[in-house]
């Protein structure tokens, strides 16, 4: 009982500290800049209609598409361990030749150029 009720106070006064602390360093003034809504680096109050580039989202799919494929690799120390790890390595070829062939595809259709 007496280790629990240390603790609690330990805690507690650790808690007030820490609270104290941060009451006392976090006293700024912001300047105008701090206090707008954004600090995205551009003019909020433009227009919100301005087009984007289809090569953009195109890119952004593409880099989900094969970060997600990537993600299947991930289990793979533990799955060399298994009672056949040669069929585990052949899936793991199957995988990295998919998506080799799939870079190799979106490359050649122009996928990737930023440019037109």
């Amino acid at each position: 009982m007496n280790m629990i009720m240390f603790m609690l106070t330990l805690s507690l006064i650790l808690s007030i500290i820490l609270t104290t602390l941060n009451f006392w360093l976090a006293q700024t003034s912001p300047d105008a800049e701090k206090l707008s809504p954004y600090e995205c680096g551009f003019d909020p109050l433009g227009s919100a209609r301005l087009p984007f580039s289809i090569r953009f989202f195109l890119v952004a799919i593409l880099f989900l598409l094969f970060d997600l494929e990537i993600a299947l690799l991930l289990p793979l120390p533990w799955a060399i361990q298994l009672q056949s790890p040669t069929s585990t390595l052949i899936w793991t070829a199957t995988i990295i030749l998919l998506l080799t062939l799939g870079l190799i595809y979106e490359w050649m259709q122009g996928g990737l150029e930023w440019a037109e």
